[in-house]
């Protein structure tokens, strides 16, 4: 079975959480002490109803509140297909825990209360999956319930989210479903109460979107996390290098370059759980030999010969910043992009994104807590690098203070 990481994002009581329960729910996948500890706790708050929110919202200010501050994840399987949920928040000052929840998702599911329509929170999140390259979005039209079952409302909303997506370049597929988390309603199984709408339900749609295009199997990458010797009689000679395959395919026989030197030599074999393997392709853990001795280590990258990556210590970025300490200009970070780690300097501001009207802001300068927009980098080593959009691994990084260890921005390469 394949896998589908998929994140939701919305604004406040749009119903997240609750829309992520009833499908734990509705597709069994949730134990009996949970619904009971569940139910307990609905009746301790009294609520009217079994509040399927508690089971994502974990934290005890979650459940005070009934939002969702942290990213949660979740795991479920239906016959034919894993899923990770990224559960992330919808409030502006925790846009950063949905930039951390979004980065690995193949798919977003975008949350529209009935009542409201899309307002700016709905535009801010689809711009950041947007930044974030997700290619693929359902618009879910929630709490329809509360309008009557409407047409002409999911319509209105319909026409006024593809006016506003067609501005944005990263889409290339966006569904629309009406659903009622509270209720069921076209979740897991398809609604009698919206019989004019004839498309699938939510989690039909989960199972079958096809997603097998989101990795880079053309341009072969291998950072290497460290150097296999085991010193031990059976493998006396042998000398690997263990990694994530980061892009592409490689093989036996295949003609690399080891960046940043810039040495030449072939791929030997590949080894994965200590058996012998024809090819190794992202995203599987590997150790590779090559044909030649070669000075490789940590934060060295393998590429194959014919497509090699780019090289340069001036890096253009995207930022979302993580910091409540303001950016510094001039500021000096620690890079870490893949398994290397550089020291890198602020060389310039190019401009701030509002991302509710997704103007740029060029004349203000200061980065806050949250803020998304584009720099400029200086590093001290050059950086191998892709584009973003060309490859999601190597065209992204973290920028960490060296004084307090903390991961202030989050950055993909454009």
């Amino acid at each position: 079975m394949d896998l589908l990481r998929f994140t939701t994002a919305g604004s406040v009581d749009d119903g997240k959480s609750t829309l992520i329960g009833r499908l734990l729910y509705d597709s069994k996948n949730t134990f009996e002490d949970q619904m009971e500890a569940v139910e307990q706790s609905s009746k301790q708050r009294g609520d009217e109803n079994v509040n399927l929110a508690l089971l994502t919202d974990g934290l005890k200010a979650e459940r005070e509140q009934g939002i969702t501050i942290d990213v949660a994840y979740r795991y479920f399987a239906t016959p034919k297909r894993k899923f990770i949920i990224a559960d992330t928040p919808g409030h502006i000052q925790y846009t950063r825990n949905m930039v951390t929840g979004a980065s690995t998702a193949n798919l977003a599911i975008i949350l529209v209360d009935a009542r409201k329509g899309v307002i700016e929170q709905t535009c801010r999140h689809s711009f950041i999956a947007s930044l974030l390259r997700i290619q693929h979005v359902v618009v879910a039209v929630n709490k329809m319930d509360l309008v009557d079952y409407s047409e002409e409302v999911y319509n209105k909303i319909v026409e006024d989210y593809k006016d506003f997506a067609s501005r944005l370049d990263s889409f290339v597929d966006v569904s629309f479903i009406p659903i009622s988390a509270l209720n069921g309603d076209n979740v897991v199984d398809r609604s009698e109460n919206m019989p004019w709408y004839e498309g699938s339900s939510l989690l039909y749609h989960l199972e079958t979107v096809y997603v097998g295009n989101q990795e880079n199997h053309v341009e072969a990458r291998f950072p290497v996390q460290w150097v296999i010797r085991p010193q031990s009689d059976e493998w006396h000679d042998f000398r690997g290098y263990a990694g994530r395959v980061a892009g592409g395919v490689f093989k036996p026989g295949d003609d690399i370059t080891v960046q940043p030197s810039g040495f030449n030599s072939k791929v030997k074999s590949i080894y994965m759980d200590g058996q012998e393997i024809d090819e190794a392709y992202s995203p599987l853990s590997v150790a590779i030999t090559l044909e030649d001795e070669i000075d490789i280590s940590r934060g060295d990258m393998i590429v194959k010969t014919n497509n090699p990556p780019e090289v340069s210590q001036d890096i253009d970025a995207m930022i979302c910043w993580f910091s409540d300490k303001p950016m510094t200009p001039r500021g000096k970070y620690i890079l870490r992009h893949t398994s290397r780690e550089v020291k890198a300097i602020i060389k310039e501001v190019n401009y701030k994104v509002n991302i509710n009207t997704l103007h740029k802001i060029e004349d203000d300068k200061s980065f806050n807590l949250n803020d998304i927009g584009r720099i400029t980098l200086r590093t001290s080593a050059p950086l191998i690098h892709d584009r973003y959009k060309r490859n999601r691994s190597t065209g992204s990084f973290i920028l960490i203070d060296a004084q307090t260890n903390e991961t202030v921005a989050a950055g993909m390469i454009a």
